[in-house]
């Protein structure tokens, strides 16, 4: 039952550690993008009504969170902006408003929270965030395979291994319907229908065709090729009979010979079954799917007049949208994460060396490293030192009366606890060396993020 103090119904909040291994995941993810030569995108959370209304699709629009006007016009009621839904129309309107300064190709990624007022489920959030890698301008098959090998070493780089990429084309799918005789009329149904194929029995997908006005024979005929354990010589067989199919086929082969040695054998399948159900696609479409997630951890294709549609210039375009939060729920520990809040705690043992004790924190951190004073009411030493445990530091800075006398600090080793007195003025340096930091350039460590690697 939820309380007052639940976050709203589809959202969530992040602790430390999740906070961490976002950021971290978040980060690999910039990296990768950013070795293939794409650059970020920043839009607003919030666009114009009519920007984003109209784009999606009657049922989508219905998913918009609407934003009611404001100040002075608040007693009107009406929605002027909304919350962004994906991050493809943002795009649009930039390419749109913005084309002339953008380069050609444009290779982007955007990264940030969408909203859809949707029912909440297991891997499924109201506020989540989406992750968009896409080039417009290019017709080549050599953008669809940058873009799916982008996609392919950022999972691959935040340590997931047992994926794989079902690779096909709307130009296969529309010779599939022409092989098997299907009437164009019944065309996008009979798509549909067969996209349940990993959901459904093949009976079942058979009754549903028959259901849509499919002849029962031509509906059995087409089931059989699609589920058979050679399915996929006997599709490309069946393709061969068609122009669009083998047109189809050669898109496929092309973009699977130039991925070839550039992702792991075995990795990215053509697979003649995958449907996408989204009408904008053009050419190759993909998703990839991991063992033990429902549905897909990712998905994209060439979508060549979408961005007109949206209201930008018509040019051609591909790209790959990651399920980051499905991925996010696969991964464990960030690999380089860092154990407890800080490296370095400093115990403040009297009112009269609080400021020496802050100083020393301070030079902690010039030399890149996580220090924080004992911020408690007065305690005495063992105290804080359990304090300093149970925020993971690697040492305790003690300074006492004694060490103000004698013109040093006692560093405290928190896993050996042994002791070594250091000189007052040589404590970041001392520090920055047992870290393996370079003393000479601790500034830069720490604006560069510091912390250990």
């Amino acid at each position: 039952m939820p309380t007052q103090f639940d976050p709203p119904s589809g959202t969530r909040d992040f602790l430390a550690a999740e906070c961490d291994k976002r950021e971290w995941a978040f980060g690999v993810l910039r990296e990768v993008f950013a070795e293939y030569g794409f650059e970020p995108l920043q839009t607003p959370a919030f666009e114009r009504i009519d920007v984003l209304l109209g784009k999606y699709g009657e049922e989508a629009d219905k998913l918009v969170f609407k934003i009611l006007r404001r100040g002075e016009h608040e007693a009107s009621g009406e929605a002027d902006l909304a919350l962004r839904y994906d991050l493809t129309v943002p795009l649009a309107r930039v390419a749109a408003g913005r084309g002339s300064q953008l380069p050609v190709p444009y290779k982007r990624y955007a990264m940030g929270p969408v909203w859809r007022a949707d029912r909440p489920g297991k891997g499924r959030f109201r506020e989540c965030v989406q992750c968009d890698l896409d080039t417009l301008g290019s017709s080549s098959p050599l953008a669809d395979a940058e873009v799916l090998c982008a996609h392919h070493d950022a999972m691959a780089r935040l340590g997931l291994a047992d994926f794989t990429i079902l690779l096909n084309s709307r130009h296969v799918l529309a010779g599939l319907l022409e092989a098997f005789g299907v009437p164009e009329e019944l065309g996008p149904g009979v798509l549909i229908s067969l996209d349940k194929l990993d959901k459904l029995a093949a009976s079942q997908v058979v009754a549903e065709l028959t259901g849509r006005g499919l002849a029962e024979r031509a509906a059995g005929d087409l089931v059989e090729a699609m589920t058979a354990p050679d399915a996929g010589e006997r599709i490309r067989l069946a393709l061969r009979r068609s122009d669009a199919g083998a047109a189809g086929l050669d898109e496929v082969d092309r973009l699977l010979g130039l991925l070839d040695g550039q992702v792991p054998h075995g990795r990215i399948a053509f697979t003649p079954r995958m449907v996408r159900g989204l009408s904008y696609y053009t050419g190759p479409i993909w998703e990839l799917v991991a063992a033990g997630v429902p549905g897909s951890i990712g998905s994209g294709g060439r979508y060549d007049h979408l961005i007109a549609q949206l209201g930008g210039p018509d040019v051609p375009a591909t790209g790959t949208s990651l399920g980051v939060e499905r991925v996010l729920m696969l991964l464990g520990p960030p690999p380089a994460a860092r154990p407890g809040r800080l490296d370095v705690a400093v115990p403040v043992l009297a009112d009269d060396l609080a400021a020496q004790a802050f100083a020393l924190a301070a030079a902690a951190r010039s030399a890149g490293l996580r220090a924080s004073v004992y911020l408690g009411a007065s305690a005495k030493l063992g105290r804080q030192l359990r304090w300093a445990a149970e925020q993971g530091a690697r040492w305790c800075l003690i300074y006492g009366h004694a060490e103000r006398q004698d013109g040093v600090v006692t560093v405290r080793d928190m896993a050996s606890a042994g002791q070594s007195r250091v000189a007052h003025d040589a404590v970041a340096g001392y520090l920055a060396e047992r870290a393996g930091r370079d003393p000479a350039r601790p500034a830069a460590r720490a604006a560069a993020g510091g912390g250990d690697e």
